[in-house]
């Protein structure tokens, strides 16, 4: 890989953020993990090959300050930042006319405003041949009934991605989203778990998938590698869909 590249993971103490965290880890990036749950982020970064390589760091991306002081705390760390991958989010389930405002406001700090505070203090440290890549979803392109809050900000991440490759592409940064399908996490089995016949539910998911099962947190992590690298120097402003033929069958 030559010299050795740095990566800030947000949302990484589980599911894909962590998943992304250990899939550049693995690659021989160093690696700072942000996620609110500040134990959680701890424990994915002793999880990580090469310790001296990873910082963990916790804050909410949502908070001014906090998105500054992990992007400053990154940097001094390791000197450089190379790769911005804006994973963390947040569900909260409601039509528009049953979400709280509060709850969709904070819908959209997370999931939409996180992403444009990051990356508002990383360009500014990133050098020509950095990478963002942000952690959209299906729900960009369809929806399912209670998800409004989710959907909007998702989309929103799409829109964000096309102007944010358009503005910072003569800086030589390239930005791209990945939008996955159902995925192997804790916040998935909780779902499952909701429902009186888990393993039916599981069964009825996995039928959605042409290509016979659920993406993993790996799944994601590669296609984040790709997009972040040398292989993928002319793609920008665009998304790349995981998910297993899922929304090519409809669903």
């Amino acid at each position: 890989m030559g010299t050795r590249r740095t990566a800030l993971v947000t949302g990484g103490a589980a599911g894909i953020g962590a998943g992304i965290a250990l899939g550049f880890a693995e690659a021989g990036y160093s690696v700072a993990i942000l996620d609110v749950d500040g134990e959680g982020c701890r424990a994915t970064a002793a999880r990580l090959p090469s310790p001296a390589r990873v910082l963990a760091i916790e804050g909410d991306v949502s908070k001014n300050s906090d998105a500054a002081r992990a992007v400053e705390e990154t940097f001094r760390h390791f000197g450089a930042l190379d790769v911005l991958v804006n994973n963390a989010g947040i569900e909260l389930n409601g039509t528009v006319s049953e979400l709280a405002v509060e709850e969709w406001d904070r819908q959209i700090a997370v999931n939409l405003r996180g992403a444009y505070l990051m990356s508002r203090y990383a360009i500014p440290r990133m050098k020509s041949g950095s990478a963002i890549v942000n952690i959209s979803s299906v729900h960009a392109f369809v929806s399912w009934s209670g998800c409004a809050a989710y959907d909007a900000t998702k989309s929103g991440l799409l829109g964000l991605t096309r102007a944010m490759a358009l503005d910072h592409g003569r800086d030589g940064i390239r930005v791209n989203a990945i939008c996955p399908g159902y995925i192997d996490t804790p916040l998935m089995d909780r779902w499952l778990s909701s429902f009186s016949n888990r393993e039916e539910a599981l069964r009825q998911v996995i039928a959605c998938h042409p290509v016979g099962r659920i993406g993993t947190p790996r799944d994601i992590a590669q296609a984040a590698l790709f997009l972040a690298s040398d292989s993928a120097s002319f793609i920008s402003g665009t998304s790349l869909v995981v998910d297993g033929a899922m929304t090519a069958a409809g669903h």
